[in-house]
């Protein structure tokens, strides 16, 4: 399985050719299915499902053009035989995890099966991941709350987090929690976004050594991508590799 990590989705052209080429044939020729289950622990949830799904929210992933796109909710899998799911995702040229709350889809790909069925896909299909949907994909991440988070899937540690804004300084959750194990190194996103104030570089250099690999920040028109184990970044923006 190829994968390309990105921190807003198909934000450039860089992107997108990179895309296209992992696929290895045009978008309108491929079939995808879409995760948005990182998304519904956040208020409002529901509807920004639908507005990714329909090509009307803010990051390009669905509106892509596909051939053929599928919803595939990970929270209802274990209700269904696997021969009701199993098969359509070992067809499908290309997984789109969208983005929201990693350490509650991280819980998720692993309740659901799909975390281990992943590693057995052809090896022309991609996983795309978008912002959580990249972190999850990663063996070990971090996250901020505002408050400890809540699910059966507990994080591996849990420590108060001050960060500073142009604001001021805030007080958050930092977590530290397990991914879905796809890949040997952390994934940091939104790198210097105005809108997300705890991503800064300070900050991304701070939660980077609380994990155990290679890190990269990347900013919303950065992606990572992995083909066979060789790692690259995709870039019209700006990032960094943390190694320590």
């Amino acid at each position: 399985m190829k994968l390309l990590l990105t921190s807003s989705g198909i934000s450039n052209t860089s992107i997108h050719n990179a895309l296209v080429e992992l696929l290895g044939k045009p978008i309108a020729e491929s079939t995808a299915l879409v995760i948005p289950t990182a998304i519904y622990p956040f208020r409002g949830g529901q509807f920004a499902s639908y507005r990714m799904i329909t090509g009307n929210g803010p990051s390009h992933l669905a509106d892509l053009g596909w051939k053929s796109l599928g919803v595939l909710e990970l929270s209802v899998l274990p209700s269904i035989e696997e021969d009701a799911w199993v098969p359509t995702v070992r067809e499908a040229d290309a997984l789109l995890f969208w983005g929201g709350d990693p350490l509650f889809l991280a819980n998720w790909m692993r309740r659901s099966g799909l975390a281990d069925l992943l590693p057995t896909l052809r090896p022309e299909a991609v996983y795309v991941g978008v912002s959580a949907g990249s972190i999850a994909a990663t063996t070990t991440f971090v996250e901020t709350y505002p408050e400890p988070p809540r699910g059966a899937d507990q994080p591996l540690k849990s420590e108060k987090f001050v960060f500073r804004t142009p604001e001021g300084d805030l007080d958050r959750i930092l977590v530290t929690a397990r991914g879905a194990g796809l890949v040997d190194f952390g994934v940091i996103p939104h790198l210097e976004h105005p809108h997300h104030l705890d991503a800064s570089l300070a900050n991304a250099e701070q939660w980077a050594a609380r994990i155990p690999a290679p890190t990269y920040a990347i900013d919303d028109d950065s992606a990572v991508r992995i083909v066979d184990g060789t790692i690259d970044v995709v870039s019209e923006g700006a990032w960094k590799l943390f190694t320590s």
